[in-house]
């Protein structure tokens, strides 16, 4: 028992540390999961959940933080019961999300590891219950972890220099960009090839004829069969982008977006968009358009025509802009303006807003 319980210790504290850091590595992006949350507890128990949306990115590095700073604690077997029934209060909240999105399919992706690793709402669940086993193991057997690794002054200071590193990690990534990016437009990427699948998709088709169920890889020409369910039997080979579109009013423009030198600035929204910068990202636009790169300056935005018209005569913005969904720019780049840099679909370069590149810069990542 005293093995079983040091490594549920280790798990537990490890898998803390692992959650916390990977949702601090992207904190807008687990802000983006809250406020899906928000929204749909606002329509399920109460209005008053919206009131949590504008402070989403705030909660998402506090709790992120307090994620990795409960394992640290728990490690060091600092304050352990006081440490242990956090965790537990942690996990009781974690496990309720998870639960409701699966049970009721709200929020098809928890964000509980970030993109790092995706889970279904029912793995996610399953997750937190395990979880909940390890922190009961070690729980109600704290009497096989009485040593200590850092009291008094010495845990106290350990647990500072975590908070610090946490919530300097989460600050940091909310200022530029994800350190590491596990989305599909990360740079390297192609995007045109990623929004074709990778290999020919295969299907099984279940049908029912007479309250008996059958599978046929080939739909079948016998009418008395009708259809169940189609399961596509290989989904790793299925294209991972599907819903890139660029348009403007002349009608679709995503081919054109794919093909030679583009500097793109996303505008997610004009109602968030940061202001201040914009006399740089107008000076870069005026040099991007002498660049022997022959690159094109373009804006995508998810406002309407009417709220941009408006905000680009404010900041002196001059360039063509284009239109995408909402949850496609916030896919793209975790900054609110923030630059792509694209050669042939082919992503080359992300810029945050705080890291305006230089023209040299452009023409070097081509």
């Amino acid at each position: 028992m005293r093995q079983l319980t040091r490594i549920c210790w280790l798990l537990l504290g490890v898998l803390f540390i692992f959650s916390g850091l990977i949702k601090l590595n992207d904190p807008v992006g687990t802000a983006i999961k809250l406020e899906e949350y928000f929204e749909v507890f606002a329509v399920d128990f109460g209005q008053f959940f919206l009131a949590f949306k504008p402070h989403a990115r705030l909660i998402s590095l506090v709790l992120s933080s307090l994620e990795v700073i409960l394992g640290v604690a728990l490690l060091l077997r600092w304050h352990l019961r006081k440490t242990l029934w956090t965790l537990l209060v942690l996990l009781v909240f974690f496990t309720f999300l998870t639960f409701y999105s699966a049970a009721f399919n709200k929020v098809t992706d928890c964000g509980c590891f970030g993109d790092f690793i995706k889970l279904t709402p029912w793995q996610s669940f399953s997750k937190d219950v395990l979880l909940l086993v390890l922190w009961a193991v070690v729980f109600f057997n704290q009497k096989h972890l009485r040593r200590v690794f850092a009291k008094g002054t010495l845990g106290v200071v350990y647990i500072t220099v975590t908070a610090s590193v946490a919530i300097g990690i989460g600050v940091y990534a909310l200022g530029h960009l994800p350190y590491f990016d596990f989305l599909p437009y990360k740079v390297g990427n192609d995007i045109g090839k990623l929004m074709k699948p990778s290999a020919p998709l295969r299907y099984k088709y279940i049908m029912e004829r007479g309250g008996q169920s059958q599978e046929f890889t080939e739909y079948p020409t016998d009418t008395t069969w009708k259809f169940k369910q189609m399961v596509t039997l290989n989904p790793e080979a299925a294209p991972k982008i599907t819903d890139f579109r660029v348009w403007n009013d002349e009608g679709d423009f995503t081919p054109q977006i794919l093909k030679g030198n583009k500097l793109l600035l996303i505008v997610q929204n004009t109602d968030k968009a940061d202001r201040d910068r914009f006399v740089v990202i107008n000076q870069l636009v005026q040099s991007v358009d002498s660049s022997r790169k022959k690159t094109e300056f373009l804006v995508v935005t998810s406002s309407s025509p009417a709220e941009f018209d408006a905000f680009r005569h404010e900041v002196n913005l001059a360039a063509p802009f284009y239109y995408a969904d909402a949850t496609v720019l916030k896919t793209m780049i975790r900054s609110n303006p923030g630059f792509i840099l694209l050669k042939d679909g082919v992503v080359k370069g992300k810029f945050h807003y705080h890291d305006i590149p230089s023209r040299a810069k452009v023409e070097e990542l081509l």
